[in-house]
């Protein structure tokens, strides 16, 4: 069984550079959370986000689950190469041993272990070409991320084979989805490492759950005629589907500056103020 150690390091890891930009990858490491140990869970990454904000380290996004498997957090960085990878496990790792030493750094990933009942790290190639309404430069990726509250997550497992099959479905999504009245950007991406055959990603951000009440459904998207193809279409090349919605956490993130900077009140939360000081009382006995 792998240790959590190199567990770490997959979700820290990168596939090879694409030609998709700058983040080609996102780089997830999902884990469920004892119930009796979010606390500690918490606390723990609290601390490792501190030292890589105070440090220079690694960057990343958490967030839980709100709809779905409950106890489930995922933490997100992007990358775009094998060297970004080696670059950002080393920052992350000497951000953490320069603020706690060899020993403690030791312990801090000793105690995030025991606080987890089980892990997974995954590469997911990011698909700009099957997305649709993508902003068009890196400032307003930022400005849409930072202003993020809320995920929908749409999960498609596809049969063996049908890759290409289930890539023009979402071409057609993408040309009806750029025509339509809803202009919500739809980020696709593709499992790459660390899960059972091919999967595809959908989604959508937000900055309230509200949000998603005005974001068109794919039938109203594609139209009737367009919509009986599709469900036609998927009948054969769909396994399964799953649909959750996370939330951002920003205490237990450690965001890019750019991200940081569109929203620095939502990412850089204040610690919360010391209680007042109980005043003192005279305990002397009345004359």
């Amino acid at each position: 069984m792998r240790t959590f150690l190199l567990l770490l390091t997959l979700m820290l890891a990168a596939g090879p550079a694409g030609a998709q930009g700058p983040s080609a990858y996102l780089d997830v490491f999902v884990v469920k959370v004892k119930p009796e140990k979010r606390a500690d869970f918490d606390a723990v990454v609290k601390k490792m986000a501190d030292a890589n904000r105070r440090h220079n380290g690694d960057a990343w996004l958490t967030s839980e689950v709100s709809y779905g498997e409950g106890n489930t957090v995922l933490f997100t960085s992007t990358r775009g190469s094998f060297a970004d990878a080696e670059k950002g496990i080393e920052m992350f790792m000497g951000a953490v041993t320069k603020a706690f030493g060899p020993a403690g750094a030791g312990k801090l990933l000793q105690d995030f272990n025991s606080s987890v009942s089980s892990s997974r790290a995954e590469l997911r190639r990011r698909r700009l070409d099957l997305s649709s309404n993508v902003p068009a430069d890196m400032p307003a990726v930022n400005k849409l991320v930072g202003e993020g509250r809320w995920i929908r997550t749409i999960t498609v497992r596809v049969r063996p084979g049908r890759n290409l099959d289930y890539e023009a479905l979402l071409r057609d999504s993408k040309a009806a989805r750029e025509k339509s009245a809803d202009r919500s950007p739809v980020m696709v991406s593709q499992s790459a490492v660390g899960q059972a055959g091919t999967i595809f990603y959908i989604a959508t951000l937000k900055s309230s759950l509200a949000g998603f009440d005005s974001t068109l459904p794919l039938e109203q998207v594609l139209g009737s005629a367009g919509y009986q193809k599709y469900l036609k279409a998927s009948a054969d090349i769909i396994l399964g589907s799953e649909t959750m919605i996370t939330r951002f956490v920003p205490e237990l993130s450690n965001p890019p500056a750019e991200i940081a900077a569109v929203a620095p009140d939502f990412w850089k939360p204040k610690p919360p103020s010391p209680p007042p000081a109980k005043k003192a009382t005279d305990g002397g006995a009345k004359k």
